[in-house]
């Protein structure tokens, strides 16, 4: 048990008996007696849970939220080990380097948001005096530079991986960046579906033949620009089974590494001619614009105001939404996003869109109803008879068509029986 021990100019101290025997001293300086005792509890509990080997959650959480000068003096009586104190850059620095299990692209955004953490908080910065109120100044910053909400939210998603690394590492006692929003949503605003037409002034803009089938296997293969068409190669399609092997980096930490889609008919001219073009031996199928600082984007825009049109947003997210917003309006939704390489509720979240087409074809079928409102009724119920009315068409009588009624009498003239329905 440890005891709390009072000097004359109001100082405290905290006396307990080490694991040798030997009587240790830790002074807390000026504080009020509800505070050593507050802390004589957490001392208590930090000795207890050296000897039971484990600390509770708590007490955890307490050790780790200790100020440095605080932490160093139960360092310097053993109790705790010493604290290694990392500035945000050189941590920074240390994590990223140290992630080799991710793509070159994922490398890329983390230096991204590093930049961004190192402008707003100094590279100087201590790890445990970045907090909560700190990380949302710091997504405003991010608003405020105009970035967009998804990029805002990529960027809290990334801040708040490097410090629950951090975490994991004893490096802080919480995660200041846990509670900002980091999850991705689809953007309708920016949603825009590629006519067939507009392909094709795209596709006649386009100044090589690789060119036209980098546009085509966007836009009909819904293939990933880059990265999936620089990795397709010869061998890849399969012209007798009319099918092409996808190669996907982006889904491989998953398991699915390539996928299958068709060999649809609008890319067989523009594989063909490339396939024609290509010297023996040649294996992938684009062998231009392979050099990593090649920005197919802006070429791509150059492309499309060549063919008098304004450059869409989302170049070629959208070219693979329009073709899988054309393909679910003809196969199962399981078979498309398998084809996609994406799943149903990334499909619902980002791809699928609501066309002009839609509108158009609900207008045409609203029209029906008003069409037969105007016409009269056809059919009017047949009165109370006893003859058979006679056939005057001649055709063959339908069930369905109110031509011929049986003679019989209402039942409502009728009057019911003692027996009821039924004979007695």
């Amino acid at each position: 048990m440890a005891s709390i021990g009072k000097d004359r100019n109001g100082r405290k101290r905290i006396l307990y008996v080490a694991e040798d025997g030997s009587r240790k001293t830790i002074r807390m300086g000026k504080c009020s007696m509800r505070q050593a005792e507050q802390f004589k509890t957490k001392l208590e509990n930090l000795i207890g849970g050296r000897y039971s080997g484990g600390l509770d959650d708590d007490t955890s959480r307490w050790l780790a939220a200790l100020p440095d000068d605080i932490y160093a003096k139960l360092s310097s009586v053993g109790l705790v080990e010493e604290r290694a104190s990392l500035r945000l850059g050189e941590f920074l620095d240390s994590y990223i380097k140290g992630r080799v299990d991710v793509k070159p692209g994922t490398t890329v955004h983390m230096g991204q948001t590093r930049r961004n953490l190192i402008a707003y908080f100094g590279a100087d910065k201590a790890l445990r005096e970045i907090n909560q109120g700190d990380a949302d100044q710091w997504r405003l910053h991010l608003v405020g530079q105009g970035l967009s909400d998804n990029t805002v939210r990529r960027r809290c998603g990334l801040a708040k991986q490097f410090f629950k690394a951090a975490m994991r590492r004893k490096l802080v006692a919480e995660n200041p960046f846990e509670e900002l929003k980091s999850s991705v949503q689809g953007n309708r605003a920016k949603e825009y579906f590629i006519s067939p037409q507009e392909a094709e002034a795209v596709l006649e803009a386009c100044p090589d033949s690789q060119w036209r089938l980098v546009f085509a296997l966007c836009r009909y293969g819904g293939l990933r620009c880059p990265s999936e068409i620089l990795a397709l190669t010869w061998s890849d399609i399969d012209w007798d089974r009319g099918r092409v092997l996808v190669h996907s980096c982006k889904t491989e930490h998953v398991g699915k590494d390539s996928r299958q889609i068709p060999l649809f008919p609008e890319l067989v001219p523009y594989l063909q001619e490339v396939f024609e073009q290509a010297a023996e031996g040649t294996q992938h199928v684009i062998t231009r614009y392979r050099r990593r600082n090649t920005n197919l984007r802006t070429q791509l825009h150059k492309i499309i105001r060549r063919a008098g049109l304004k450059p869409w947003p989302k170049t070629f997210q959208n070219l693979r939404s329009t073709r899988q917003t054309e393909l679910a309006e003809r196969w199962p939704g399981h078979v498309v996003c398998a084809w996609m390489g994406n799943t149903k509720k990334v499909a619902d979240a980002h791809y699928l869109q609501v066309t002009q087409e839609h509108f158009e074809q609900a207008a045409q079928c609203a029209q029906i109803p008003a069409q037969c409102a105007q016409n009269p009724a056809q059919y009017t119920s047949a009165h109370p008879r006893k003859a058979t009315q006679a056939n005057r068409t001649g055709a063959i009588e339908n069930a369905d068509l109110p031509v011929c009624a049986s003679a019989h009498r209402a039942l409502q003239n009728t009057g019911m029986g003692r027996a009821g329905f039924e004979p007695a």
